[in-house]
């Protein structure tokens, strides 16, 4: 297995439906009560990119993608349009969105991240994927400029800093990322009179962990 670092066209995945899930383990005890556990630690994305098709011209562009990728044998990025970017999403990404973590004087490669908080409980999620161009990076609060300061790894999501920063520094980052992802099915079934008459394909589309 292969991974193509290509993006799924972004105009068919807009109306895609999909988003993380979970696995939860539930175990109901004698007295009514419950343990629950989790095996992952990081939410796994599903989605489901015929539901963005709208004309046959969006289906042929489908299935080359398709045969392009041998079906599920190698991964390609995927645009989630409801989670694509470090900010907010009616924002614009700033060096400032997401803490990475703090210098200890040796320190050069950081992994981008994103994390997501509610009162005070949060997740972190890895971010591999980030979109070329649109990577800032600071410390300390100050942005550094690429190529001089810092240069990203496209494929992975890993910062490395020219200079490692200062103890207790912090360095923080934004950006755009695209989700890792293959095609969970090795069959398109496509009927030109069904598509017509309104009834899309069902192509579902699973996150990869890398």
């Amino acid at each position: 297995m292969a991974f193509h670092e290509i993006r799924f066209p972004a105009n068919l995945s807009f109306g895609s439906l999909g988003g993380p899930e979970r696995r939860t383990e539930i175990v109901t005890l004698a007295n009514g009560h419950e343990e629950r556990n989790t095996p992952w630690a990081q939410a796994r994305r599903r989605y489901d990119a015929g539901l963005g098709l709208r004309s046959l011209d969006d289906v042929e562009r489908l299935i080359a993608f398709f045969e392009a990728r041998q079906g599920m044998l190698h991964g390609f990025r995927w645009k989630d349009w409801a989670d694509f970017k470090t900010c907010r999403a009616s924002g614009e990404v700033t060096a400032l969105d997401q803490s990475l973590g703090f210098g200890d004087g040796a320190k050069t490669v950081f992994q981008l991240a994103k994390t997501y908080r509610s009162g005070d409980w949060a997740s972190a999620r890895v971010i591999a994927k980030p979109v070329d161009g649109t990577v800032r990076v600071a410390v300390a609060g100050t942005e550094l400029v690429e190529g001089l300061a810092w240069s990203v790894d496209l494929t992975t999501g890993l910062v490395t800093l020219v200079a490692p920063p200062g103890v207790g520094a912090e360095v923080t980052i934004g950006c755009e990322f695209d989700v890792p992802v293959r095609f969970d099915t090795d069959l398109v079934q496509v009927s030109v009179a069904s598509f017509q008459a309104g009834d899309v394909p069902k192509v579902p589309v699973i996150e990869v962990r890398q």
